[in-house]
């Protein structure tokens, strides 16, 4: 086994765990350590489903002309 450790460490390790988190909680936690990996080796890989997408192209800002009110003040104040 990987690391030197036993069929027998690895039956008394998940019997803890099972007995720490509860029958109801192992599966989730199973999904997410799963989730992660995958997560974590798409990004190393440089795999990813953002890599499709295309981003339209951006439009030049048009700055927008100044309100009338405006134009008004900055004569009347010197």
């Amino acid at each position: 086994m990987p690391f030197g450790i036993g069929i027998w460490e690895l039956l008394i390790l998940l019997l803890v765990l099972l007995l720490v988190f509860g029958p109801k909680r192992l599966p989730e936690m199973g999904r997410q350590l799963g989730k992660g990996m995958r997560e974590f080796k798409d990004s190393v890989t440089g795999d990813s489903k953002d890599d499709d997408i295309s981003l339209p192209p951006a439009e030049p800002a048009v700055p927008a002309a100044p309100a009338a009110s405006e134009s008004r003040e900055r004569d009347t104040v010197s």
